[in-house]
C-alpha cells in the first residue's frame, strides 16, 4: 500500500494525485521498468476491494488495465461490472477464500487495497507480510491505511529501501 507519512492512503475525496512526488533523495536507489516488471511477474493473484476496483476501472480508461492477465478477485457485496475474463467478483467468507482457494493455487497473492480489506486480512491473521511505501508528504486527513484495526499486531522488519524520489518502502513479516 502507498501512504503518506501520516498514514493516509487517499485524500478525503479519494484522490491519489499526491502519488507523484518531486522530491529527490540522492542516496536512494532508482527503480527501473525491469524492476517493476519482475516484481509484478511474481504476483500470482490480486485481491482488491470494490472501491479500489472501481478506481482501477476508471484509471484503465486512460492508462490501461494495470493488473494485466493476472487473476483478480474483487471482494464486494455489490453488483459490479466485470470487463475482463480474469476478474472475478467474490462475496463469501474471507477465511474460506484464502484457505480453500488461494493457498492451494497461488504462491504470491497481493492485496491491492483498500483499508477495510487490509484491516480484515490482518484481523483474521490471513496476511503474511505488509508492504508499505511511504511518500514524502503529510496529508493531514483522508482514508487511513490501518483504519480501526482494533488489535495489536507484532511485526518483523524484513526489508527496507529508500528511493531517489524520496519514497521509503518498508516490508514487514506478520508475526503469527
Amino acid at each position: 500500500m502507498v501512504s503518506s507519512l501520516d498514514g493516509y492512503i487517499a485524500k478525503k475525496d479519494n484522490s491519489i494525485s499526491w502519488f507523484e512526488t518531486t522530491d529527490s533523495y540522492e542516496q536512494g536507489v532508482s527503480v527501473t521498468e525491469q524492476d517493476v516488471a519482475e516484481f509484478l511477474k511474481a504476483i500470482d493473484c490480486y485481491i482488491m476491494g470494490s472501491r479500489t476496483y472501481e478506481l482501477a476501472l476508471e484509471l484503465s480508461k486512460s492508462y490501461g488495465w494495470a493488473y494485466g492477465d493476472t487473476p483478480t478477485i474483487v471482494l464486494t457485496h455489490r453488483t459490479l461490472p466485470v470487463e475482463r475474463p480474469n476478474v472475478e467478483i467474490y462475496s463469501g467468507d474471507l477465511d474460506k477464500l484464502v484457505n480453500e482457494r488461494l493457498k492451494p493455487n497461488y504462491k504470491n497473492v497481493w492485496v491491492v487495497g483498500g483499508a477495510a480489506l487490509v484491516r480484515d486480512f490482518v484481523r483474521l491473521n490471513l496476511a503474511d507480510e505488509i508492504r508499505q511505501s511511504i511518500l514524502p508528504i503529510i496529508l493531514g486527513d483522508g482514508t487511513p491505511f490501518f483504519d480501526h484495526l482494533g488489535q495489536e499486531q507484532a511485526l518483523h522488519l524484513r526489508d527496507l529501501k529508500a528511493y531517489k524520489n524520496g519514497m521509503v518502502e518498508l516490508c514487514y513479516e506478520v508475526r503469527k
